[in-house]
């Protein structure tokens, strides 16, 4: 029951109230106290507000200093709620992030115009952050001064190029490009942020990876999204095709996959295009090869600052490959804000060198002198014999002086050039007695040597008229119709050899030939006379290309390169000769001719190589680049003995052999007929003559002089082993007579015939994969000895076997490994 009485709450206790809600008086002393708690507890929250540090873990700054300065209300060096943080010297306050990206403020339209562009080109999110570091970040560039080198901030409004990046000096005035100060300004110190950059810590705390703006690369690079290829999506080099989607763009340019750069070398192709592969010495500017990896494995998570880096690098050596492309030449491309471009420019020349020393640039015919060598002083030290000068011989050599290395190369014949040899005796026309066609010229070395020259080379048509004995040019749709079932039969072989084991191989010539007999039986269907001699002509063809009789090629392997991207584009003949390139390559290297290697003792610490004359050569490496056909005739004693695995891959592949013929004549009698083609073929009159003489080329393009060159392939190589060069010229004249019956044939003026099989330094053309092997062998023959040994030449290379080219690449290649060791 309710008393009456209006009871009130209590109210809750606070400082200055006592429990019973009675005020109490204060005394003066407890007054002072109270105001002198209260000061301190302002000056803290002062202290606090001043110094704020960065949120970002790990970040060294203890007191940010906004970069930005774009908001009037800038925190600059002082308070702000937040610090963005960039890198662990770079961050900009929540007022400059606020100027620029809430909608109200002054900033915003810099923004979102600038974010319209990144989206329209870019893939990566136009965060504000992105676009502090792509727009607002000051420039640093470095005193080109060569007692100095230090690096300078510059200030907002100055946009760096690489003529500044070029000529820049402390103090340097932009705007006219002299000087404010005297020259004492590269006393100044320079900026404690810079010698932090280099630290590995560093560049973790990066929070987005550097674009470059402005990259040399870009032209080569415009069907891709330009941040996944390390450049910035903001600048006019990058932009794509206007008013499409990103994807109707990028499809577009998918199907241009050759993208070549005005006024660079249409052969030049160093970067896949998206969709596209099988193209030999391309890379894909998206994505780090293994061996990058393996070199680099710090990128492995964000690779975007070495593909920007590496793609700046192979841009700007395509764009000029006849000048060494050296640190200097390539730091004043790094265009990129903010201290990262320091640490761009030192990481530029750790990839420089590492592409240098793979032979991606500085490669070819440069030369350079002692002061100039291509890599750093720790790698000088070594010495190194090479033993052939051959392409692969002369390539390494040519790597290795180039690197600093001291290099001698032993030959044993009284020349260079190995199976290269041109015959400059017919007027007006070179001849090479061994390789002169290029097959595939995108990407191929020998074209950019081309280029490194000056020479051109002459695209080979595909126009090849079968001529019959008898005179008689064979119906182009009888040639179709055999080269579509002689590549049918090979399909089949394709088919056949999947699930079959080296022990299960048979002869090539064996199984095309088994295969042929059951479609005749199962298909019903009858060839023609002519149509048979038109199928031994396509299997001649591929006798030449295995360099031997088809009952020796293994079925299963006879192709294994392919399995490899292979070089594409235009096949030509190279007119002024491969001799041209060897001996460029050879120049001012430390040859002896005449110098027969018979043993090499790698059983100490040493390396003591003995020629025939008893000379003993004592070095710290050998590099062995002798045919084929010599290893397996043990024509040099190791010591210790090459392993058995090493000998069985060596006896595995086999020792091809083709023979050339070339032919002067008074006047060119086949032009009427042959109409402007570079070669004809010579249909067989049966299958025990198919080798002989089955396409002959016109060793002249322009049409003046008149020679013919044709080859000797598979059981032919025999046939003319035991005749003397008269009776071949009378065989071979005997043919064009037969094939040109309608006129006369004058007798020819001049001629050679080759006879690679019986020189006792050679003895071979270029290598097969034998019955029962298989292309490993190739990489097996490659294999050094204990870092001591190494071996290079066409029988080394397992992707371009055959070749001259692919000679010269496994030249490069053990360049590279000998420097790395």
């Amino acid at each position: 029951m309710s008393t009456g009485r209006v009871r009130t709450k209590k109210k809750a206790c606070s400082s200055d109230q006592s429990p019973d809600n009675l005020p109490v008086r204060s005394s003066g002393r407890q007054v002072k106290k109270k105001a002198a708690e209260a000061a301190a507890d302002d000056d803290d929250e002062a202290s606090e507000k001043k110094y704020r540090k960065c949120e970002k873990a790990g970040c060294t700054a203890t007191c940010p200093v906004c970069f930005a300065s774009a908001a009037e209300r800038c925190a600059k060096n002082g308070y702000t709620s937040r610090w963005y943080h960039l890198s662990c010297g770079e961050h900009f306050c929540n007022e400059c992030f606020d100027h620029y990206y809430r909608s109200h403020k002054d900033g915003y339209e810099k923004y979102t115009a600038w974010k319209r562009i990144w989206t329209s080109n870019g893939k990566s999110e136009p965060s504000p952050k992105a676009f502090m570091a792509d727009q607002q970040l000051p420039y640093w560039v470095q005193c080109t001064k060569p007692d100095c080198g230090k690096w300078r901030q510059l200030t907002k409004e100055i946009q760096l190029t690489p003529q500044i990046a070029k000529t820049y000096r402390c103090g340097m005035k932009l705007n006219n490009s002299t000087k404010t100060e005297g020259s004492d300004q590269c006393s100044m110190p320079e900026d404690l942020r810079v010698a932090e950059v280099s630290d590995h810590w560093w560049y973790s705390m990066l929070i987005l990876p550097p674009l470059l703006k402005d990259s040399v690369a870009a032209p080569f690079l415009a069907a891709y999204y330009p941040d996944c290829v390390g450049m910035s999506p903001s600048c006019t080099s990058t932009n794509r095709l206007p008013g499409e989607s990103n994807l109707v763009k990028l499809e577009h340019l998918k199907s241009v996959p050759n993208l070549t750069v005005a006024g660079m070398n249409k052969y030049f192709q160093p970067f896949y295009q998206p969709n596209e592969c099988g193209k030999a010495l391309c890379v894909r500017p998206d994505v780090m090869e293994l061996d990058e990896l393996y070199e680099f494995p710090e990128y492995s998570r964000d690779p975007t600052m070495y593909l920007a880096l590496r793609n700046l690098i192979l841009a700007l050596w395509y764009t000029n490959c006849k000048e060494a492309l050296t640190p200097q030449k390539c730091i004043h491309h790094i265009i990129v804000r903010g201290l990262v471009r320091i640490r761009c420019v030192q990481e530029m020349e750790r990839i420089l060198y590492f592409m240098t020393r793979k032979g991606l640039i500085n490669t070819g015919l440069l030369s350079v002198g002692p002061d100039q060598y291509l890599l750093p002083k720790e790698y000088h030290s070594k010495s190194v014999i090479i033993v052939g000068a051959g392409a692969a011989g002369l390539a390494a050599a040519r790597q290795l002086h180039n690197f600093g290395i001291k290099v001698i190369i032993l030959e044993a014949k009284d020349r260079i050039g190995g199976r290269v040899w041109d015959d400059k005796t017919f007027t007006g026309v070179t001849v090479g007695r061994g390789a002169q066609i290029v097959n595939g010229c995108v990407n191929n070395p020998v074209a950019l040597m081309c280029e490194q020259l000056g020479i051109k080379m002459h695209k080979l048509g595909e126009k090849c008229d079968l001529i019959q004995e008898g005179g008689r040019i064979t119906d182009p749709t009888i040639d179709k119709r055999m080269d579509f079932h002689f590549n049918a039969i090979l399909d089949v072989v394709s088919e056949w050899r999947k699930d079959k084991t080296q022990h299960q191989d048979v002869p090539l010539g064996e199984k095309i030939q088994e295969i042929y007999k059951a479609f005749i039986q199962e298909s019903g269907i009858q060839f023609s006379e002519l149509e048979e001699k038109v199928l031994q002509f396509h299997l001649s063809n591929l006798e030449y290309a295995c360099g031997s009789n088809l009952s020796q090629v293994s079925a299963r392997s006879w192709d294994h390169n392919e399995f490899f991207a292979q070089f594409a584009g235009d096949h030509t003949l190279l007119t002024v000769g491969y001799s041209t390139v060897i001996e460029k390559l050879a120049e001012g290297l430390d040859i002896r001719l005449n110098f027969p290697v018979q043993s090499i003792d790698y059983s100490g610490e040493e390396v003591h190589v003995t020629t025939a004359d008893g000379t003993v050569w004592t070095t710290q490496k050998v590099l062995v680049t002798v045919p084929l056909a010599l290893l397996q005739k043990n024509a040099i004693q190791f010591n210790p003995p090459l392993s058995e695995k090493k000998i069985k891959a060596i006896n595995s592949l086999g020792a091809g052999v083709i023979e050339k013929i070339a032919l002067q004549f008074p006047y060119r009698f086949w032009d009427s007929k042959i109409q402007g083609a570079d070669f004809f073929g010579h249909v067989p009159p049966n299958s025990s003559q198919r080798g002989l003489f089955s396409v002959f080329y016109d060793m002249d393009p322009e049409g003046k002089e008149s020679i013919l060159m044709s080859v000797v392939t598979g059981d032919a190589v025999v046939t003319i082993k035991n005749l003397d060069d008269q009776q071949v010229l009378q065989q071979c004249m005997t043919v064009l007579r037969e094939l040109f019956k309608e006129q006369e044939v004058p007798d020819p003026v001049k001629f050679f015939v080759t006879r690679w099989s019986n020189d006792p330094w050679l003895q071979m053309a270029y290598s097969f994969v034998k019955t029962g092997g298989s292309g490993e062998a190739y990489d097996i023959i490659a294999e050094d000895i204990q870092g001591k040994i190494f071996f290079a030449g066409e029988a080394t290379n397992r992707h371009f076997p055959q070749t001259v080219t692919g000679a010269y690449l496994s030249g490069v290649r053990e360049a590279s490994k000998i420097a790395a060791f």
